[in-house]
C-alpha cells in the first residue's frame, strides 16, 4: 500500500465528508459524489471505492439529522452507491482524461453524473419501501411520488459534473494509476 495514495484517499474522504457537512442545509445540491468520483479518477478504482463507501459510511453514521444506522438499508445504498461512484472514477479514469474541455466530453461526464445520480438517489429511495415490507405496487407508488423531491439533485449533481470534472482534470496527474 502506497503511503501517498493513502494519504490522498484520506484527504479526498475527509472532503468529501467535510462539504456533506457544510451543504446539508442545501437540499439536494452535495458535492461528495463529484469529489468521490473525483477520487477514482486521480487514484484509481480501488482507492475510489475505499473514499466512496468510508465517506458515505461516516457522513451518514455521524449525521446530525440521523444516523444511518437507523435504518440499516438506506446506509447499505448509500454507502454501496458512493463506493460505486468512486469505482467508476476509477475505471473510467483512460477515458475521461480523453475529454479534457471540449464541449462533448463536459456533455458526457454531466451524463455519467446524472447516472450515478439516478442509481443513488433510486436506490435510496427504494430502500425504506422494501426494509418496510411493502408491495411492489406501493413499492412503485412511494418512488414516483419522490421523483419531486430528488429533481434538483438530477439536476445540480450533472452541472456540477460538467463544470467540475474538466477542471480537475487541468491539475490530474497524468501518470498516476
Amino acid at each position: 500500500m502506497a503511503p501517498t495514495k493513502l494519504v490522498k484517499a484520506a484527504i479526498f474522504t475527509a472532503l468529501a465528508i467535510g462539504s456533506g457537512y457544510a451543504l446539508m442545509l442545501v437540499p439536494n445540491v452535495e458535492l461528495i459524489t463529484i469529489l468521490v468520483f473525483s477520487a477514482g479518477l486521480w487514484l484509481g478504482a480501488f482507492w475510489g471505492l475505499l473514499v466512496g463507501g468510508t465517506a458515505m459510511f461516516i457522513f451518514s453514521v455521524m449525521h446530525p439529522f440521523g444516523s444511518g444506522l437507523l435504518f440499516p438499508l438506506l446506509l447499505v445504498a448509500q454507502v454501496f452507491t458512493m463506493a460505486g461512484a468512486g469505482w467508476l472514477g476509477g475505471i473510467l479514469r483512460p477515458l475521461v482524461y480523453r475529454i479534457k474541455d471540449r464541449l462533448p466530453g463536459r456533455i458526457f461526464i454531466a451524463v455519467i453524473g446524472g447516472l450515478i445520480t439516478f442509481i443513488y438517489d433510486s436506490l435510496t429511495t427504494l430502500s425504506y419501501p422494501v426494509a418496510a415490507g411493502y408491495e411492489w405496487k406501493q413499492t412503485l407508488i412511494m418512488y414516483s411520488s419522490g421523483i419531486w423531491i430528488y429533481a434538483l439533485h438530477m439536476i445540480s449533481n450533472p452541472v456540477i459534473f460538467f463544470i467540475g470534472i474538466p477542471q480537475l482534470l487541468k491539475h490530474a496527474p497524468s501518470d498516476e494509476s
